[in-house]
């Protein structure tokens, strides 16, 4: 319950300084925007279209206030005070961030927050304030059913690699992995430097932490903790080799219910063993906790029936949400590995008239390669949402030479060039300090890593540009704020 809690604290802290230059009234998709577009297209309650608290108040002030909520309700948690109630107004709180989100919000942690989030209402005290101080075993309902969380969330990610990609069967997807991954870590330059040979051993290790180990979330006690070792510990390695926002420690979380308390005891100092043992234990869980696990989990079958044919299918979908409040879910991570890096770069410049590249500065974000001699970041759990969605347009540049899904590029085009202050602070170096440049463009380039002995982290070499250079009354740019809806700006 304290791990939960510790990545609703993260979740909320980081979409409480993002947010606002995210889907705020100033920022790249206004939420105020995309609940009139919700609004015009819905017959009917809009709030059991797209349940939020946003639709009582769309104003920057209550975004950041609803995220703070969340992370003191989180802190309290982390307290102690783990009351059934206060769990459902978390999941209540982010499942409002979530449905408001829009592209920012488009992944397969989110939907695995809220279902581990709304699994825990039922692992929560009803009686007591402090619930960790209650004496009353929990039910064994919700644990068997974190136990399904589990092997759905590794089968699935299993499945999507086997059926995604050849090198994953081939043993070979590592060889890319560590350096094409959304935002690298120092760890991943370190294992990309391994030799082939342990490479093709960590793709094994991948296929069975996620292919064999989920088997025996059912089976006997020894199995079952052995199965439990080995997911944590996969979760680990890839905690250390990249920044995969909170996914990893959201996946944990369910993994301890593979564990019991005459494991657990042992893990802890003598001392404290000694306290336990002497604790009261009454062995029944509340009338209203067992009631509640039970049709829980009669809505949980009935819910895991898409999921079970869609991981049954050949063209399986990943992450994906069966129901507007996300209770049951299909997941699945990296069904492809990119051979290559290629990075979008936002560049800007003082001079109506730029004669060469030398005019030109970059905005540096907070966990993107730029310059040569960056260091990779280490940011996980925290997750720095426009980072992680440059990741995606320049895959799509990639594949399309354009920018259609991550149009939204655009918006940022618009927003420096304004020098919007809440755009900008989702960017860790602004070379015009706050002053809105000429001319904007956005470039792109291929980085490798480095090898040992070699100097910086990467290695680089400009491509081309992507986006020729935009001023602000362009009739280019403005067309395409007009397509986003963004054309009074």
């Amino acid at each position: 319950m304290r791990w939960l809690a510790g990545v609703y604290l993260v979740a909320f802290a980081s979409a409480a300084s993002q947010l606002p230059g995210l889907v705020g009234e100033r920022g790249l998709l206004p939420m105020e925007r995309f609940l009139a577009d919700v609004r015009l297209h819905t017959d009917g309650s809009v709030f059991l279209a797209l349940p939020t608290v946003f639709w009582i108040d769309h104003s920057d002030a209550t975004l950041v206030a609803v995220c703070v909520i969340g992370a003191v309700l989180a802190t309290l948690v982390i307290a102690g005070f783990a009351h059934s109630a206060v769990l459902l107004v978390l999941w209540a709180l982010y499942l409002s961030v979530d449905h408001i989100g829009q592209r920012w919000y488009a992944f397969g942690w989110e939907n695995q927050l809220l279902e581990t989030g709304f699994l825990a209402l039922f692992l929560g005290g009803t009686r007591s304030v402090r619930t960790f101080d209650a004496r009353a075993a929990p039910s064994i309902v919700p644990i068997l059913l974190g136990r399904w969380l589990v092997v759905r969330i590794m089968i699935g990610a299993g499945l999507i690699k086997l059926r995604g990609d050849p090198c994953w069967t081939e043993l070979t997807c590592l060889q890319f992995h560590f350096e094409t991954q959304p935002n690298p870590s120092p760890g991943g330059w370190l294992l990309h430097q391994l030799p082939s040979a342990m490479l093709a051993g960590g793709v094994l290790f991948n296929h069975v932490a996620e292919l064999v180990a989920p088997l025996f979330a059912f089976g006997p006690r020894r199995m079952r903790h052995v199965a439990g070792v080995v997911l944590v510990a996969f979760q680990l390695t890839l905690i250390v080799s990249g920044n995969l926002s909170f996914l990893n420690w959201i996946t944990i979380a369910p993994c301890f219910l593979l564990f019991d308390d005459a494991l657990l005891r042992r893990m802890v100092p003598r001392w404290w063993r000694a306290r336990l043992d002497t604790l009261p234990i009454d062995a029944r869980p509340p009338p209203e906790q067992r009631i509640g696990g039970w049709a829980y989990a009669l809505l949980v079958v009935w819910l895991s029936l898409p999921v079970v044919v869609n991981l049954t299918a050949k063209r399986q979908a990943m992450n994906r949400s069966y129901d507007r409040l996300h209770l049951v879910n299909t997941y699945g991570a990296f069904g492809s590995v990119g051979r290559q890096r290629l990075e979008i770069i936002v560049e800007g410049t003082m001079s109506a008239e730029p004669h060469q590249d030398g005019d030109w500065h970059a905005y540096e974000l907070p966990c993107k390669p730029g310059h040569p001699t960056r260091r990779p970041c280490i940011i996980t759990p925290w997750h720095y949402r426009l980072d992680w969605l440059i990741w995606f347009a320049a895959l799509e540049a990639e594949r399309t030479g354009t920018l259609q899904r991550e149009a939204w590029v655009f918006a940022l085009i618009d927003a420096l060039l304004r020098a919007e202050p809440a755009v900008l602070s989702l960017v860790e170096h602004d070379p015009f300090e706050g002053s809105p440049p000429k001319l904007v463009r956005v470039t792109i380039w291929r980085y490798t890593f480095t090898t040992f002995g070699e100097h910086g982290w990467w290695r680089r070499q400009r491509l081309g540009t992507l986006i020729r250079p935009l001023a602000h009354d362009d009739p280019e740019l403005r067309a395409e704020l007009e397509r986003l809806g963004l054309a009074h700006r």
